[in-house]
């Protein structure tokens, strides 16, 4: 209570009116994966297509950018994502740690270091590469040497080199190319260097006309899936929460509602994970996903499978079941960065038509019978007879229409509960339990009394009625719709002693209509 303790007029603002519940997003996704620079290992917001150029990309001798990783297909992915309506996502670039042994691609020194006139006119033929993990953007920057009180004349073709790489720094200060040099770059990078190694090669000749000039470069990707020295395990996508990395690492990301891991079929081709992997990756996608109950799995199929193949991954190799993942078949036909199609995963062109669905219709719309943009062709024609077996065990499918373009032709979960058997059921439980969730965090440790009840009571009301409005739950009133019950019976003594407040909510979401049932008969007209 305030205290009144001299004559005046005191102001009090009241706080007992209605505390309005806001709906979460739903259209933020996450993608673990494989890119040719950037940090490791982390998750990153990504907001558009430039920024993800910005952060991951990696910039060419002729200074382009190149998004792109060869034989991998994140960038793919979330290209496909923004393109088909995404509005922001995470992306973690994973990096495995601790390889076998070094796998730096190697530069050859002119490219890399940049050194004055002044150097040796025969320069030694040295190669840079990355040490301990597979880092791709290392800048190099070579400086002249200054004048200093302990050496006033420096001496020719002695220069300054600084490594950066991430937050590690390295200065190597008053190096020489000169073999018999006291300050050997070779010799003094090797030994202290915990970023990178030269090497020495035998064609000294070769570089006798390539005096460079002063600058930094880039030590472009080192890592890549298809080198088979790399030790890639499942846990490496798995990662931690502790870590921040890998698909726990999402953790921190409260917002996201999608996750993909499309380079989960790149390890798989390149033969850096085999099938038992696969399905750990995915059943750890599905169990991060059923523990925090705001996001659903994007699972992609292994690649080249028929509908037969399909069935039985589905039904007897993976075998899942769960709501909260959804299975996505065929691979789909995209333009190369070349100009040649290839196939990607579809997970990352799905997950941008969930954000489509929801910013244009809501999150109860299923998101199916929608054009995948960019998109050009499925990896197979799907028929309607093997439609017929893949679509009662929960697989989606993508599937070409005359003069409809390619589509989604399926909304189903992985899940054997009819009551979850759709994907926009789902994610309505998934948006109403969390936006509830956040929305009544002032009541925690407030009076448990029947003040407090009422409360609840009337806050969950008014948002239930709002989400019954916009189409999301069934019913010609609220009363059909849903019911919020928080009172003495729900909230006897001996729940109140436990210091819990217990509000039963029951909602009827909209299902979509996956049959239209058309009956047809003869009729005879009445000859008015």
């Amino acid at each position: 209570m305030p205290e009144y303790l001299s004559p005046g007029v005191y102001i009090e603002e009241m706080s007992s009116g209605p505390r309005p519940i806001e709906g979460i997003s739903t259209t933020t996704a996450a993608f673990i994966g494989f890119a040719p620079s950037g940090p490791a290992n982390t998750p990153i917001f990504i907001a558009n297509w430039s920024q993800y150029l910005e952060t991951f990309g990696s910039r060419e001798a002729d200074g382009t950018v190149n998004p792109h990783m060869p034989g991998t297909y994140m960038s793919h992915s979330v290209y496909g994502y923004f393109n088909n309506g995404g509005t922001r996502c995470y992306v973690t670039r994973i990096v495995p740690p601790n390889r076998a042994k070094d796998t730096g691609k190697t530069v050859d020194m002119p490219k890399t270091l940049q050194l004055s006139s002044r150097a040796s006119k025969a320069l030694p033929a040295l190669t840079v590469g990355v040490k301990g993990q597979p880092v791709s953007d290392v800048n190099v920057e070579v400086q002249p040497a200054v004048p200093t009180e302990q050496d006033p004349t420096p001496a020719d073709g002695v220069f300054t080199l600084r490594v950066r790489l991430d937050d590690k720094e390295e200065t190597f200060e008053n190096v020489s190319m000169a073999k018999k040099h006291p300050r050997n770059v070779v010799e003094v990078v090797n030994q202290h260097s915990q970023i990178i190694e030269i090497l020495e090669q035998s064609t000294a000749g070769a570089l006798a006309e390539r005096v460079p000039e002063f600058g930094g470069f880039t030590i472009h990707s080192a890592f890549a899936p298809t080198d088979t020295s790399i030790v890639l395990q499942s846990n490496h996508f798995v990662g931690s929460v502790h870590d921040r990395s890998g698909i726990e690492g999402m953790e921190v990301a409260e917002d996201v509602s999608m996750l993909c891991a499309p380079d989960l079929m790149s390890a798989y081709q390149n033969g850096l994970i085999d099938e038992d992997g696969v399905k750990a990756v995915q059943r750890a996608m599905i169990d991060h996903c059923e523990r925090n109950r705001n996001r659903v799995a994007l699972i992609d199929p292994l690649p080249d499978l028929n509908p037969q193949q399909v069935k039985r991954w589905r039904e007897h190799e993976s075998n899942f079941d769960s709501s909260y993942a959804a299975l996505y078949y065929p691979w789909i036909k995209i333009n190369g960065p070349e100009g040649r199609p290839i196939l990607v995963p579809p997970s990352g062109h799905m997950a941008g038509i969930y954000a489509r669905s929801d910013v244009e219709r809501g999150v109860h719309k299923a998101p199916a019978n929608e054009v995948i943009r960019g998109a050009l062709d499925p990896a197979m024609q799907i028929t309607k007879s093997e439609q017929d077996l893949l679509n009662p065990i929960g697989v989606n499918c993508i599937r070409t229409f005359p003069g409809m373009g390619l589509r989604i032709w399926g909304a189903r979960t992985l899940s054997s509960d009819a009551r979850f058997r759709y994907i926009s059921v789902r994610r309505i439980f998934n948006f109403v339990e969390k936006s509830i969730e956040r929305g009544t965090q002032w009541a925690v440790f407030e009076p448990n009394d029947d003040d407090l009840w009422s409360k609840l009571r009337r806050d969950i009301t008014a948002f239930l009625t709002i989400v019954w409005r916009s189409g999301a739950l069934f019913g010609k009133t609220a009363g059909e719709a849903f019911y919020v019950k928080c009172d003495a019976e729900l909230n006897p003594p001996e729940v109140r002693d436990l210091g819990m407040v217990m509000v039963e909510i029951g909602i009827a979401p909209v299902k979509p209509a996956e049959f239209v049932v058309l009956r047809f008969g003869q009729y005879a007209g009445t000859g008015q």
